[in-house]
Protein backbone atom coordinates (compact mmCIF):
# COMPACT_ATOMS: atom_id res chain seq x y z
CA UNK A 1 0.00 0.00 0.00
CA UNK A 2 1.16 3.37 -0.82
CA UNK A 3 1.30 5.90 2.07
CA UNK A 4 -2.03 7.74 0.61
CA UNK A 5 -3.72 4.49 0.70
CA UNK A 6 -2.74 3.99 4.09
CA UNK A 7 -3.99 7.37 5.40
CA UNK A 8 -7.36 7.07 3.18
CA UNK A 9 -7.94 3.36 4.27
CA UNK A 10 -7.35 4.83 7.90
CA UNK A 11 -9.68 8.04 8.05
CA UNK A 12 -12.44 5.29 6.43
CA UNK A 13 -11.99 3.07 9.23
CA UNK A 14 -11.93 6.27 11.87
CA UNK A 15 -15.16 7.55 10.09
CA UNK A 16 -13.80 11.08 9.57
CA UNK A 17 -14.39 13.48 6.64
CA UNK A 18 -12.01 14.01 4.27
CA UNK A 19 -11.74 15.52 0.64
CA UNK A 20 -7.97 15.22 -1.22
CA UNK A 21 -6.79 18.21 -2.63
CA UNK A 22 -3.92 18.35 -5.52
CA UNK A 23 -1.03 20.28 -5.24
CA UNK A 24 -0.45 23.63 -7.73
CA UNK A 25 2.29 24.08 -9.79
CA UNK A 26 3.85 20.46 -9.02
CA UNK A 27 3.28 20.64 -5.64
CA UNK A 28 2.69 17.64 -3.98
CA UNK A 29 -1.06 16.32 -3.32
CA UNK A 30 -2.73 15.22 -0.41
CA UNK A 31 -5.91 14.91 1.99
CA UNK A 32 -7.49 17.47 4.03
CA UNK A 33 -9.19 16.00 6.95
CA UNK A 34 -12.14 17.62 9.25
CA UNK A 35 -10.68 16.69 12.96
CA UNK A 36 -13.43 16.86 15.54
CA UNK A 37 -13.33 18.22 18.38
CA UNK A 38 -15.22 19.84 21.45
CA UNK A 39 -13.59 23.60 22.03
CA UNK A 40 -12.99 24.16 18.62
CA UNK A 41 -15.59 21.79 16.44
CA UNK A 42 -13.24 21.00 13.39
CA UNK A 43 -9.57 21.18 12.50
CA UNK A 44 -9.12 20.89 9.10
CA UNK A 45 -5.86 18.69 8.92
CA UNK A 46 -3.80 18.70 5.74
CA UNK A 47 -2.30 15.22 4.98
CA UNK A 48 0.74 15.97 2.06
CA UNK A 49 2.58 13.15 0.51
CA UNK A 50 6.16 14.47 -0.66
CA UNK A 51 8.88 12.36 -2.23
CA UNK A 52 10.24 11.23 1.09
CA UNK A 53 7.74 12.63 3.67
CA UNK A 54 4.25 13.55 5.30
CA UNK A 55 4.21 16.70 6.15
CA UNK A 56 1.14 17.62 8.78
CA UNK A 57 -0.57 20.95 8.66
CA UNK A 58 -3.07 22.04 10.82
CA UNK A 59 -4.80 25.41 10.96
CA UNK A 60 -5.15 26.70 14.51
CA UNK A 61 -5.80 30.00 14.84
CA UNK A 62 -5.25 33.71 13.01
CA UNK A 63 -3.02 36.05 14.20
CA UNK A 64 -3.46 37.19 17.99
CA UNK A 65 -4.49 41.07 17.95
CA UNK A 66 -2.72 41.30 21.19
CA UNK A 67 -0.06 39.88 23.73
CA UNK A 68 1.92 38.21 21.25
CA UNK A 69 4.87 38.03 23.59
CA UNK A 70 2.26 35.46 26.02
CA UNK A 71 0.78 33.81 22.91
CA UNK A 72 4.51 33.46 21.51
CA UNK A 73 5.73 31.78 24.84
CA UNK A 74 2.95 29.98 26.01
CA UNK A 75 3.31 28.28 21.82
CA UNK A 76 6.92 27.55 22.66
CA UNK A 77 6.50 26.09 26.15
CA UNK A 78 3.27 23.48 24.73
CA UNK A 79 6.23 22.86 22.20
CA UNK A 80 8.06 20.95 24.55
CA UNK A 81 5.12 18.29 25.28
CA UNK A 82 3.73 17.72 21.94
CA UNK A 83 4.18 14.62 19.83
CA UNK A 84 4.99 14.87 16.25
CA UNK A 85 3.45 18.09 15.64
CA UNK A 86 4.65 21.51 16.73
CA UNK A 87 2.97 24.88 16.52
CA UNK A 88 4.54 27.62 14.32
CA UNK A 89 3.45 30.45 12.49
CA UNK A 90 3.16 31.48 9.11
CA UNK A 91 4.50 34.38 6.92
CA UNK A 92 0.91 36.19 8.19
CA UNK A 93 1.60 35.41 11.93
CA UNK A 94 -0.72 32.98 11.77
CA UNK A 95 -0.66 29.55 14.03
CA UNK A 96 -0.43 26.27 13.16
CA UNK A 97 0.72 22.77 14.09
CA UNK A 98 2.82 21.27 11.36
CA UNK A 99 4.99 17.99 11.50
CA UNK A 100 6.69 15.73 8.96
CA UNK A 101 7.23 12.33 9.38
CA UNK A 102 9.06 10.00 7.01
CA UNK A 103 6.68 8.24 4.41
CA UNK A 104 8.28 4.92 5.48
CA UNK A 105 6.54 5.18 8.64
CA UNK A 106 3.21 6.07 7.85
CA UNK A 107 1.34 3.51 9.58
CA UNK A 108 -2.46 3.15 10.55
CA UNK A 109 -1.29 3.52 13.98
CA UNK A 110 1.28 6.37 13.05
CA UNK A 111 -1.59 8.27 11.51
CA UNK A 112 -3.92 8.12 14.31
CA UNK A 113 -1.37 8.88 16.62
CA UNK A 114 -0.94 12.25 15.04
CA UNK A 115 -4.42 13.25 14.38
CA UNK A 116 -4.90 12.19 17.91
CA UNK A 117 -2.41 14.70 18.84
CA UNK A 118 -3.80 17.82 16.81
CA UNK A 119 -6.97 16.86 18.78
CA UNK A 120 -5.49 17.24 21.82
CA UNK A 121 -3.28 19.79 21.19
CA UNK A 122 -6.26 21.78 20.51
CA UNK A 123 -8.90 21.12 23.09
CA UNK A 124 -6.21 21.50 25.59
CA UNK A 125 -4.76 25.14 23.82
CA UNK A 126 -7.77 26.49 21.77
CA UNK A 127 -9.58 28.82 24.66
CA UNK A 128 -6.46 29.29 26.18
CA UNK A 129 -4.89 31.05 22.87
CA UNK A 130 -7.99 33.15 22.20
CA UNK A 131 -8.03 34.07 26.09
CA UNK A 132 -4.66 35.37 25.53
CA UNK A 133 -4.59 36.98 21.92
CA UNK A 134 -8.07 37.69 21.39
CA UNK A 135 -9.50 39.12 25.00
CA UNK A 136 -10.03 42.64 24.24
CA UNK A 137 -12.23 41.52 21.60
CA UNK A 138 -13.81 38.49 23.50
CA UNK A 139 -15.22 40.94 25.72
CA UNK A 140 -15.75 43.70 22.85
CA UNK A 141 -18.46 40.85 21.82
CA UNK A 142 -19.71 39.68 24.71
CA UNK A 143 -20.99 43.09 25.10
CA UNK A 144 -22.27 43.53 22.02
CA UNK A 145 -24.28 40.44 22.42
CA UNK A 146 -25.40 40.85 25.87
CA UNK A 147 -26.89 44.94 24.78
CA UNK A 148 -28.24 43.07 21.72
CA UNK A 149 -29.79 40.29 23.95
CA UNK A 150 -27.91 37.47 21.45
CA UNK A 151 -26.85 34.17 22.41
CA UNK A 152 -24.09 34.11 24.48
CA UNK A 153 -23.63 30.01 24.46
CA UNK A 154 -20.10 29.88 22.41
CA UNK A 155 -18.48 32.68 24.69
CA UNK A 156 -19.60 30.98 27.68
CA UNK A 157 -15.64 29.40 28.05
CA UNK A 158 -14.76 32.87 28.68
CA UNK A 159 -17.09 34.33 31.07
CA UNK A 160 -14.49 34.47 33.95
CA UNK A 161 -13.04 36.83 31.50
CA UNK A 162 -16.02 39.43 31.87
CA UNK A 163 -16.09 42.42 33.83
CA UNK A 164 -19.74 42.83 34.90
CA UNK A 165 -19.31 46.02 36.74
CA UNK A 166 -20.50 45.34 39.93
CA UNK A 167 -17.12 46.12 42.19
Amino acid sequence: MTALEVIEATLKEASLEYAFHHGVDGAPSGIVVEVPGERRLITNTILTVGDHSLRIEAFICRKPDEDFEKVYRYLLRRNRKLFGVAYTLDNLGDIYLVGRIPLESVTSDVIDNILGQVVLAVEADFNMLLELGFHSSIQKEWEWRVKRGESLKNLRAFEHMIDDGDD
